[in-house]
């Protein structure tokens, strides 16, 4: 500052010393590249997936909120491919600002050990912001399967073994991890029948080719109220409260069973806690509010507001569950 001040009277001699002293004094208690006050730009959430799906309209419910919150614009930044991975390796890639940020899926846990290649580490190149949602599946099987409970399927598969067949979405989905936990922990044996995307699949359930699906709770029920499947049971530990009379696979015959889809919001794993926590704060209110709970619980879905720790840690225990079944059944992608 001396050093500074003495350049300066000799480049302005006709300054008087008093004049400079107080301005220069109040600079020294300025960092001379003061931090950047966050948010003061745009925020991109990216979605790998394309438009339309469950992780677009969660993002896009959140996002006018969130909005407001921050006081700048948040872009919705479509980018499906490789199974989720492009998009999910360009928010690795981002510049850690919290700025780019994503919303990732239960396939997040999932395709590191699905693939045998994978870019990106789930855990160590992202932080978790918050989780979004938590969904079950419905277990549901075409009216002509001669069974009603999850018991009564469990000893039909075993006295037709090979014989029951189950569609999912493809190969890699959750719906398809929870054919094949359903299968060895019922000790079954079941078929996986693989299609492109859940509306294929549910289509096929119904005419009768394949007996079997693990649905979502949106394309599910409104199939079992029409007749059209009859619903056996829910995947989650509790049951779902817009399927309050269908048991939980826990406690109609496999006690323990819990599968569920999520979302969540992460950053790339070098965003600076001070700005996670200012996304989480934000989130985490808006999953609150009644408006956005709504709207979410009418997509089948519960808001699921947690801590930055809390959902690093259960993404952390979903890498670990999925991927040991993986490996066990030699589940690789196509």
């Amino acid at each position: 500052m001396k050093r500074a001040f003495q350049v300066f009277m000799k480049l302005c001699p006709g300054v008087r010393p008093g004049l400079v002293l107080m301005p220069l004094a109040g600079m020294a208690s300025v960092p001379v590249h003061a931090a950047e006050a966050f948010p003061s730009r745009p925020i991109r959430i990216i979605v790998p997936f394309a438009t339309g799906g469950g992780t677009d309209a969660t993002a896009r419910i959140v996002g006018p909120s969130l909005s407001e919150r921050l006081g700048q614009p948040v872009m919705i930044d479509n980018r499906p491919g490789a199974g989720t991975m492009l998009g999910t390796e360009l928010t690795a890639r981002s510049a850690p600002n919290g700025y780019t940020i994503m919303i990732a899926s239960a396939s997040h846990a999932i395709n590191p050990t699905l693939y045998a290649k994978v870019n990106y580490d789930p855990l160590r190149d992202f932080r978790a912001i918050t989780m979004a949602i938590s969904f079950p599946f419905v277990l549901a099987v075409h009216p002509a399967v001669p069974v009603q409970s999850v018991k009564e399927l469990i000893a039909y598969a075993r006295a037709n073994p090979g014989k029951i067949s189950y569609a999912s979405s493809g190969v890699g989905s959750t719906n398809h991890l929870a054919g094949e936990l359903f299968k060895r922990t019922a000790r079954v044996e079941m078929l996986h029948v693989a299609y492109k995307g859940g509306g294929p699949a549910m289509v096929d359930v119904m005419s009768g080719n394949v007996p079997m699906i693990f649905g979502t709770v949106v394309q599910t029920m409104p199939q079992v109220r029409a007749g059209k499947l009859r619903g056996l049971a829910v995947s989650s530990a509790r049951r779902a409260a817009f399927a309050a009379d269908v048991p939980t696979i826990s406690e109609d015959g496999l006690p323990g069973f819990d599968v569920t889809g999520w979302y969540a919001f992460l950053a790339p794993a070098a965003a600076p806690a001070s700005v996670v926590a200012r996304l989480n704060q934000d989130m985490t209110a808006i999953l609150g509010t009644t408006a956005v709970q709504e709207r979410l619980t009418s997509l089948g879905t519960d808001p699921w507001p947690t801590s930055p720790e809390q959902a690093q840690a259960f993404i952390a225990a979903e890498v670990v569950r999925w991927g040991k079944l993986i490996r066990a059944a030699k589940i690789t992608a196509n």
